[in-house]
């Protein structure tokens, strides 16, 4: 993965935060923040996500996840999709009526 340069400045608590970790973790420091950068993405989504803000795939696409990969990590956390059982067959009517013949019940 190609990388970019950044300046960042961070509050004396964080930085020794940082650098805690990543001795930890033995990491560099760069590869912890990227790494934290992602959970601080993945956090967020899925917070939007339980708000009903976004949609699972807006979440998929953001997180570069497939929608399977992001219901097993809604799950992991025990995040609940905001949808209630009238949305779901609100969906399911609408599907049946976007591809009519394409959709049935067993």
């Amino acid at each position: 993965m190609k990388t970019k340069v950044i300046s960042l400045r961070l509050a004396p608590k964080q930085l020794e935060q940082v650098e805690e970790l990543a001795k930890e973790e033995q990491k560099e420091k760069s590869e912890l923040v990227r790494e934290l950068i992602n959970y601080g993405l993945m956090l967020k989504m899925f917070k939007f996500y339980r708000q009903g803000k976004v949609s699972l795939g807006y979440v998929a696409e953001k997180l570069s996840l497939s929608v399977g990969e992001v219901l097993d990590l809604l799950a992991e956390f025990g995040i609940e999709s905001p949808m209630d059982f009238e949305d779901y067959l609100q969906g399911f009517e609408t599907l049946k009526r976007t591809f009519p013949g394409r959709v049935r019940v067993d």
